[in-house]
């Protein structure tokens, strides 16, 4: 009978146990978008892997990815297999399945190698939903250019280190833009 360890129901299980077990927490956000031209939805997680005794203290594990189907269990999977690869990156871990990574399956190697730590990516310093909601509520195009300009500088530094909320914050604004010059 095969049988594979990594399946995403069995990363998750483990991943999640072996944070718990050295008191760290995921959670996870997610951006989903339809790819037409595929005729498939992509999901995109974000995790946070937050300190259970200090949760100011958190990294984040940005930019996993999944394509699912378009019909009723596409957007799930896709979320799953997202979140899956989220775990696989944060604990740096192969599946074996020869199909996702190219890898055969064979048992881990003993290292007894120190991670460098990481510096913890603090994007807190910005408030996307306070930008997006200006945007959104501007009344005229004279009000929503003084916005544009008001954030612009934090847009910019959302371009360097956070694209997801950079694209988030533009797609609004030129949704906003369109149809105030529309009139609307």
């Amino acid at each position: 009978m095969h049988f594979n360890p990594l399946l995403h129901d069995n990363v998750q299980a483990v991943a999640t146990q072996a944070l718990l077990d050295n008191g760290l927490y995921a959670t996870c956000n997610y951006l989903t978008e339809i790819v037409p031209n595929i005729k498939q939805v992509m999901v995109v997680c974000t995790m946070r892997v937050y300190d259970v005794d200090d949760p100011t203290q958190h990294i984040l594990v940005d930019g996993c990815s999944a394509f699912g189907n378009l019909d009723k269990f596409g957007t799930g999977n896709a979320m799953s297999y997202s979140r899956k690869y989220a775990f696989l990156n944060l604990l740096n871990l192969k599946t074996g399945i020869k199909d996702e990574d190219g890898y055969e399956p064979k048992p881990f190697e003993d290292s007894t190698e120190q991670s460098v730590e990481e510096p913890t990516y603090m994007d807190e310093t910005i408030d996307v939903e306070d930008i997006k909601h200006e945007l959104k509520s501007a009344k005229t195009l004279e009000s929503f250019k003084v916005a544009k300009e008001k954030h612009r500088a934090n847009v910019e530094y959302l371009l360097r280190n956070n694209l997801r909320a950079y694209r988030q914050v533009t797609d609004i604004a030129e949704t906003r833009e369109t149809q105030l010059n529309n009139g609307q």
